[in-house]
């Protein structure tokens, strides 16, 4: 398609036909910045009139302009329109780097959320809206506890959609999971239970800080009882990483009395809670032993590991230790994410992302069971992974190894056991592959388990 663009004298070929329309032309648009077709300070039409000469609906020419200025591609200027921006100099602009092996064609790496959904345009009319309103000290060191307006919408929101017990004033926002499980071994008094098999990387964050770590044994049921010797334990009862099951009401109610008798911690980890596809989530625990119970939740699976998100819901008696421990780590998180997730929040953005994410997810895990319909998929129609058993004379080594022949990665059960694994198997994740790859990757998968 030609346009001739507005006051710069430019025929430009525009190709559209990749993706949707508005992915076509932001894709377009950066190619030929890319490319040089379009040199820095190059005035862009009006959204009208570019709209009206490609035939496309104003709004969509208007988010594919918000999507590449908040990409550094095009800047606005009062009073001259969209320009396209100064890019730096030093040879062709590089692809972004990639946290994942490029050795590797396709990446089942588990617990890792598909970027890609990331809801842009919402987030930034969040952060615009933020901003407007926020006064002065907003910029200024915030309170260790986080800020006021994020801590009103979590109480509201995990209230309705996850059956929270929680106020203002027993909320403190981290940078993350890994550092709200750092606090919280800082301040427990005694050796910490954790999932036998669980995430060894949240073992070690806990062994860290000098607190034990004891086996806390998982079976079909969830976590069974807390060993004698633990203060605290910590489960993930909506979707257990990494076998998948949900925590038994008969086993909630014996991780609640045990708390209330023991005067023992729960630390319940609630990472992926919003997305069962089978049925409606689970509750939290947490509303069983509110004054027992500490609640975690984050940011990184609903929206992006990126924005360093996450909260606890604590018993009175931990807030203030809480947020000493809070103080002398960091000080404080950072403020003006919590802003815009708090207006994301209220405006219902959230919500809309989390059903959407909901529905692209289990779309991919049902793919997934029903081409691997002839092997053990096992656990609950939920959350970002899947484990797939192993018969007893298969190596998740070598079922690994062939994969990567294949550029496969794959991730084994193995290393997630405290000693000696009691079981094999694979643990794949559905969230990280690219929607154009996915089909593949799993068709790959399919020939490595066949084959072992």
């Amino acid at each position: 398609m030609q346009f001739d663009w507005a006051n710069s004298g430019v025929d430009l070929h525009l190709e559209l036909a990749v993706g949707g329309r508005r992915a076509g032309l932001e894709t377009a648009l950066r190619e030929a910045i890319r490319d040089g077709r379009l040199s820095p300070g190059t005035r862009l039409p009006s959204t009208r009139d570019l709209a009206r000469e490609l035939g496309l609906a104003r709004n969509t020419v208007s988010a594919a302009y918000e999507q590449l200025t908040a990409e550094g591609f095009l800047a606005a200027r009062t009073g001259s329109g969209t320009v396209v921006a100064e890019l730096p100099s030093a040879g062709p602009l590089a692809e972004p780097s990639s946290p994942v092996d490029d050795t590797f064609l396709y990446d089942l790496g588990a617990g890792t959320p598909d970027v890609t959904t990331f809801p842009t345009a919402a987030w930034l009319r969040s952060m615009r809206r933020a901003l407007a309103v926020a006064p002065a000290h907003t910029y200024g060191y915030g309170p260790e506890a986080g800020a006021l307006e994020l801590r009103l919408a979590l109480t509201e929101y995990l209230g309705r959609s996850r059956g929270v017990l929680a106020s203002p004033d027993r909320i403190v926002i981290t940078t993350g999971y890994v550092q709200a499980l750092s606090l919280l071994a800082r301040v427990v008094d005694g050796p910490i239970a954790m999932e036998d098999p669980g995430l060894s990387f949240h073992r070690d964050v806990v062994a860290f800080t000098g607190r034990p770590v004891l086996p806390l044994s998982v079976d079909s049921l969830g976590a069974t009882a807390p060993p004698a010797k633990a203060k605290a334990v910590v489960v993930t009862p909506a979707h257990q990483y990494p076998m998948g099951v949900t925590l038994h009401p008969q086993r909630r109610r014996m991780l609640a009395e045990w708390a209330r008798s023991t005067g023992g911690l729960i630390i319940e980890d609630d990472y992926d809670g919003e997305f069962r596809y089978d049925r409606q989530p689970v509750g939290a625990l947490q509303g069983a032993a509110p004054d027992h119970t500490v609640y975690l939740g984050t940011a990184a699976k609903t929206l992006a590991p990126a924005l360093r998100l996450a909260w606890m819901i604590l018993p009175p008696a931990l807030v203030e230790p809480v947020k000493a421990a809070k103080r002398l780590s960091d000080g404080h998180s950072e403020v003006l994410g919590q802003l815009a997730l708090a207006d994301l929040i209220a405006t219902h953005a959230f919500d809309r992302h989390v059903r959407a994410c909901r529905q692209h997810y289990r779309k991919r895990r049902d793919l997934l069971a029903e081409r691997l319909a002839s092997h053990r998929v096992q656990g609950i129609s939920a959350g970002l992974h899947a484990l797939i058993a192993l018969p007893d004379n298969v190596s998740e080594a070598d079922v690994i190894a062939a994969a990567a022949k294949r550029g496969l990665r794959l991730a084994g059960l193995g290393p997630h056991w405290h000693g000696t694994p009691r079981s094999a198997g694979i643990v794949a994740g559905y969230g990280t592959p690219p929607e154009r790859l996915w089909p593949g990757a799993l068709n790959t998968l399919s020939l490595v388990l066949r084959g072992v």
